[in-house]
C-alpha cells in the first residue's frame, strides 16, 4: 500500500503546479456537422501535432506564446491553415469544418487506402496517448482487414493479422482460446474481461464488431489478475451519427450461406439520439460429415447526446448457436498424426446439438467535464448459457479400435462488471503530465455439469476408424437426466467458479522536453477472492507495478522500454500446507516505432521476456490425493515485427513475424510432469503472416483488385508437454489464401480461396488411454482444418 500512498502524493503534488505555457484544443467536423476521425493537426514550422479522435477533438500541449499556423490534413486532400493565437497559462480553442460531408470523408479516406491501420487506441482501453507513442506493442485489426479476409467471426483466420498469435486447442467456432507469448491471452469485450472460465467466451461474429486491439504483455491499466502474456479487445460498432446501411450475403463450400444487415441512423433530427443495428444468420456446414454450426445475432445499439459534454452509450447483443457436439473436431489414432482421412470424424450422426445462447449489455456514460479531463462510467453484465455434451473416447487399442464416449456439458456463466475512470491532463513547469485514475469491479460465477457420460460402443462392438460404420451406436444414445437446475448439479460435479475483484489503478504519464520523452509511472492495486472446482475460496491482495519510457527521435518515429507485472490467482491444495501463491508474471519489453509515408502504413518491432512463478502442479509423490506442488517457472521471450497500411494509393499490407521461445526454466524438485528446457505446449517458435491488397485506382479495371495471404508456423510443439526427441511434435504448417473483388459505387463483390494448395493441415497433441485389456497405449490427436474452399460475397451499401 506504501507504493501506492507514494504515487498518489506525486500525482496530489503535481496538481498544485502552476502551467507556464499554452495550449490549442478544438474539434474537426465535416461540412454536415459530424465528427471528423483520424485527421492530423499540426503546428507549421514544429513537430508538435495530434490526431482527432472519435468525436473529432484534439489538444497539442506545451506551446510557446506566439502566434502560429495550423494545418489541418487527411489522406488524398488539400491541407487547410488557420492562425491561431497563443496566450501562456491559457488555452486557445479553435475549430475547423472539412468541405467534405461526412460520407464524402469517408471516400477520400477510402481512396486513400489508409484503413489497415488505427493510431489511436479505443477509449475503452482507457489510455488517451497515440499508439505511436504507448510503450507497449499493441497492434490493431481494422473492419477494412474484417472485410478484405471475409472474417467472419473471433476464431475465422483473425490471428494472421497479429504477430506471434496461435490457437492452441481449435474447439470449432465456440471459443476462440488465442494464446501468444507462452499463454492464452485474456478476452475483453470493450475494455471488459469477459473470461469466465478457460473455455469461454463465445467467439463474437464480426457483425457487430468494429475492430480488435491485441495488447501484448501485462497491461495494469486494464488488468492485474491475470496472465502476463496479454489481451484482445473486442470493440463493438457503434452509431456515427450519419444515415447509412450495409447488407451482404455470403456464400461458401461445404453449405455456407450468411446474409448480414447493418443500419446507422438518427432518431431525432438534431443528431443528439442515434442508433445501430447490427443483424446476421449463418447455416454452415463442415467438411466433416453430420457437422454444423448455425448461428445468429442481434445487436441494437443506442447513443443519447444528454449535453455537450455528456454522451450515454447503450447496447445489447444476442447471440445464439446451434452446433454439433464439441468433440467432433478430434481425431484419434496411435499410429500418428494426419493417418486417417482428412475428413474423418468419430461423430454419429443423431447425437443432440450442442445449443448456446449468449447474452450481453453495456452502458457507457462519458462526460467532457473541461478540455482536459473527462470522466467515463460504464456497466456491463453478460449472461451465457449451453446445453450439449463433449465426445472424448474412454478407450483406445494399438490397432485403433476405440469405445467412443460422451460427457455431458450445461454451462452457466454470469458476469457483473463495472468501471469508472478518470483521464486528464495538467501542466507542471515543463512536464505535461497525462493522467489515468480509476477502479475497477466485478463478479463472475460459472457452473457447469460433467458429472454425466455415456458410452456411445460396446466393448463387443467397438468403432473401428478404418472401417467405420456409421448410424445408431450399439450402445444406443445419452439420455442425460437434467431434473435438477444447473445450479444443483455443479454442486455435485465440481463446476463451481466463483471470482471477486476490486482494482484501484493509478497512472501519470510524464511528458518532458515538448513531450519528446515520456515517462509513464503506474501502480494497480487488486483485492480478489476466486474459488475453482468447489473449493474453498482463496484471497488476494496484490500490488503490480508498471514502469514505461517513451521517446521520440521525429515526430515519426520513437522507441520504448517497459516493465509490467501481472497476477493470476490459483486454487488448490499445497502439500507443504503452506497458502497457495499467485501465479506472478513480469514482462520486460523493448521496442521501436515509426510511421512511414507521412503515417500510410507503420511498423512496429519488440524484444520481450516474460517470467511466470509459482504455477502448480500435483504431487508427483501423493497422485490422485488433490494435494499440488509449485511447478517451478516459466519463460517466453522473444522478437516480433508487425508492419500495416498503405504502401501506395491501392496497396494494403498486413505483415508480421515473430520468433517465440517459451519453455521451462525452473523445476520443483520431484516433478516430473515436466522438465528445465521442455517447450511450453503448444506454441511454434516460428510464425509469420502475410495479406497484401491491390485495387486499379484508375482506367477501364478501376475499382477491380486482388488479395493474396499466407501463414507459416515452424518449430511447432504440441498441445501437451513434447517428449525431449521431439516424437510428438508437429510438423511446420503453410497455408496460402487469395482472391479478387470489384468495387463500383455502392457495390462490392469479394471472391477468396483459402487453403489454395489443398494442404492437409492440423493442429494437436497426444493422449494417455488405456488398451480393452488395461494396458497403456499413447494416441496421437489432431484437429484437421478445411481443404481448399471458397468464400463469395455481396455487399450493398444504401
Amino acid at each position: 500500500m506504501k507504493k501506492i500512498y507514494i504515487l498518489i502524493l506525486f500525482i496530489a503534488s503535481s496538481l498544485a503546479a502552476f502551467a507556464q505555457n499554452g495550449r490549442v484544443t478544438g474539434q474537426i467536423l465535416s461540412s454536415d456537422g459530424q465528427p471528423a476521425e483520424q485527421v492530423s493537426i499540426g503546428i507549421k514550422g514544429s513537430s508538435k501535432g495530434a490526431v482527432s479522435d472519435t468525436q473529432g477533438k484534439f489538444t497539442i500541449e506545451r506551446i510557446k506564446a506566439g502566434s502560429y499556423v495550423l494545418l489541418v490534413s487527411y489522406v488524398g486532400s488539400e491541407t487547410l491553415e488557420r492562425s491561431v493565437d497563443i496566450v501562456a497559462g491559457e488555452t486557445a480553442t479553435i475549430s475547423f469544418t472539412l468541405s467534405e460531408s461526412a460520407t464524402q470523408f469517408q471516400e477520400v479516406i477510402v481512396r486513400g487506402g489508409n484503413l489497415y491501420k488505427n493510431d489511436q487506441l479505443s477509449p475503452s482501453l482507457k489510455l488517451m496517448t497515440p499508439i505511436l507513442e504507448t510503450p507497449q506493442n499493441v497492434q490493431v485489426v481494422t473492419s477494412k482487414v474484417l472485410s478484405d479476409q471475409q472474417i467472419i467471426s473471433m476464431s475465422d483466420g483473425l490471428i494472421r493479422n497479429v504477430s506471434g498469435a496461435t490457437r492452441l486447442e481449435h474447439w470449432g467456432d465456440m471459443y476462440a482460446n488465442i494464446s501468444m507469448r507462452g499463454s492464452q491471452i485474456q478476452a475483453f469485450r470493450n475494455g471488459f474481461n469477459v473470461v469466465n472460465s478457460f473455455w469461454g467466451p463465445l467467439t463474437e461474429d464480426m457483425s457487430f464488431v468494429d475492430h480488435i486491439e491485441f495488447v501484448k504483455g501485462p497491461a495494469g491499466f486494464m488488468l492485474a489478475n491475470g496472465d502476463p502474456s496479454g489481451l484482445y479487445n473486442v470493440v463493438t460498432k457503434k452509431p456515427t451519427g450519419e444515415t447509412k446501411g450495409e447488407a451482404s450475403f455470403t456464400m461458401g463450400s461445404f453449405d455456407l450461406y450468411r446474409t448480414t444487415l447493418d443500419l446507422d441512423g438518427k432518431l431525432t433530427k438534431d443528431g443528439k439520439f442515434l442508433y445501430r443495428l447490427n443483424l446476421a444468420g449463418q447455416n454452415k456446414g463442415s467438411f466433416r460429415p453430420f457437422e454444423y454450426n448455425n448461428r445468429y445475432s442481434v445487436a441494437p445499439v443506442i447513443t443519447y447526446q444528454i449535453d455537450e459534454k455528456t454522451k450515454l452509450t447503450a447496447e445489447y447483443t444476442l447471440q445464439y448457436a446451434k452446433m454439433t457436439d464439441v468433440g467432433s473436431f478430434y481425431v484419434f489414432s496411435p499410429g500418428g498424426y494426419a493417418t486417417l482421412p482428412r475428413d474423418f470424424t468419430l461423430m454419429p450422426p443423431g447425437l443432440s446439438p450442442t445449443k448456446i445462447k449468449d447474452n450481453s449489455l453495456f452502458v457507457n456514460l462519458q462526460h467532457q467535464i473541461n478540455p482536459d479531463w473527462k470522466l467515463t462510467a460504464q456497466l456491463a453484465y453478460l449472461n451465457y448459457k449451453m446445453a450439449g455434451s463433449s465426445m472424448w473416447p474412454w478407450m483406445i487399442n494399438a490397432d485403433g479400435t476405440m469405445q467412443r464416449g460422451v460427457g455431458l456439458w450445461d454451462a452457466k456463466s454470469e458476469m457483473t462488471l463495472g468501471q469508472v475512470f478518470v483521464n486528464g491532463k495538467i501542466t507542471t513547469g515543463g512536464v505535461v503530465h497525462r493522467l489515468l485514475g480509476g477502479i475497477d469491479v466485478g463478479t463472475k460465477e460459472y457452473f457447469a455439469d460433467w458429472s454425466q457420460s455415456h458410452a456411445l460402443d460396446t466393448l463387443g462392438g467397438l468403432f473401428n476408424p478404418k472401417n467405420p460404420v456409421y448410424g445408431t451406436p450399439n450402445n444406443g444414445y445419452p439420455v442425460f437426466d437434467r431434473s435438477l437446475n444447473l445450479e444443483a448439479r455443479a454442486v455435485g460435479a465440481g463446476g463451481l467458479m466463483d471470482q471477486k475483484y476490486t482494482g484501484l489503478y493509478l497512472q501519470d504519464e510524464l511528458g518532458f522536453l515538448d513531450n519528446k520523452i515520456r515517462l509513464t509511472i503506474a501502480g494497480r492495486y487488486t483485492h480478489l477472492s476466486q474459488a475453482q472446482w468447489g473449493a474453498a475460496p482463496d484471497k488476494a491482495d496484490h500490488f503490480t507495478p508498471r514502469l514505461g519510457l517513451s521517446v521520440s527521435i521525429d515526430k515519426s518515429t520513437s522507441v520504448y522500454a517497459l516493465y509490467d507485472q501481472a497476477f493470476l490467482p490459483q486454487s488448490g491444495r499445497l502439500t507443504s500446507g503452506k497458502k497457495v501463491r499467485p501465479v506472478t508474471g513480469n514482462n520486460t519489453e523493448f521496442g521501436f516505432k515509426r510511421d512511414w509515408a507521412e503515417g500510410r502504413w507503420n511498423t512496429t518491432l519488440s524484444f520481450y521476456r516474460i517470467l511466470k512463478n509459482n504455477e502448480l502442479t500435483g504431487d508427483p509423490t501423493r497422485p490422485s490425493s488433490g494435494f499440488s506442488v509449485e511447478l517451478g517457472q516459466k519463460r517466453a521471450q522473444g522478437v516480433e515485427f508487425d508492419v500495416r497500411g498503405s504502401l501506395l494509393p491501392g496497396l494494403n499490407l498486413t505483415a508480421n513475424y515473430a520468433f517465440t521461445k517459451s519453455e521451462v526454466t525452473k523445476v520443483t524438485e520431484g516433478v516430473i510432469v515436466a522438465k528445465v528446457g521442455d517447450p511450453i505446449p503448444g506454441f511454434a517458435k516460428h510464425t509469420a503472416n502475410g495479406w497484401l491488397s491491390y485495387k486499379v485506382q484508375n482506367g477501364a479495371l478501376k475499382g477491380t483488385g486482388i488479395s493474396g495471404g499466407f501463414t507459416y508456423l515452424g518449430n511447432r510443439a504440441t498441445s501437451t508437454w513434447s517428449d525431449t526427441d521431439n516424437t510428438y511434435n508437429l510438423p511446420d504448417y503453410f497455408k496460402l489464401d487469395g482472391g479478387v473483388f470489384w468495387e463500383k459505387d455502392k457495390i462490392r463483390l469479394t471472391l477468396n480461396v483459402f487453403n489454395i494448395l489443398d494442404k492437409y493441415l492440423y493442429s494437436g497433441g497426444t493422449y494417455g488411454f488405456n488398451t480393452a485389456d488395461g494396458d497403456p497405449v499413447t494416441s496421437y490427436y489432431w484437429q484437421a482444418e478445411a481443404p481448399r474452399n471458397y468464400r463469395l460475397s455481396l455487399a450493398y451499401k444504401f
